[in-house]
């Protein structure tokens, strides 16, 4: 892959979508036009984006811009996580052996039940009151 050419992939949890353009570089990362480390505060959400990078041995050699929108800051983070996951596959066939079976290309299915008609939640009754 050339220093011009871009991957670009999609990555999603929940409601959360993020769109993650990666090209040659020097490692470093862009989320909403707001830095790495200042988007994603916390060690652990910073080392969930970071993880595909540190399984396929190519730490700061891919500049990333992230776009992401909905869900938390948790969801936003494992979302990037799938994209990044997808586009280093793409880059070469050979990281998906790798990343596979860490479960990173896996969409998470898990989503939040909707609220039901005459009900005040999801799963939630009114109180029942015998008498």
């Amino acid at each position: 892959m050339s220093a011009t050419t871009t991957q670009s992939a999609t990555g999603r949890r929940k409601t959360a979508v993020a769109r993650v353009w990666m090209t040659e570089g020097s490692g470093q990362i862009t989320i909403n036009s707001r830095s790495f480390e200042e988007y994603l505060p916390t060690i652990e959400l910073q080392n969930a984006v970071l993880a595909p990078f540190l399984a396929v041995s190519l730490s700061n050699k891919f500049d990333l811009n992230v776009v992401v929108k909905g869900g938390g800051k948790q969801a936003q983070a494992i979302a990037i996580r799938h994209a990044v996951s997808r586009s280093l596959t793409l880059v070469d066939a050979e990281h998906r052996k790798t990343i596979k079976p860490l479960g990173f290309l896996t969409r998470d299915p898990r989503m939040k039940e909707r609220k039901k008609p005459g009900q005040p939640g999801a799963r939630a009754r009114f109180q029942f009151s015998k008498r």
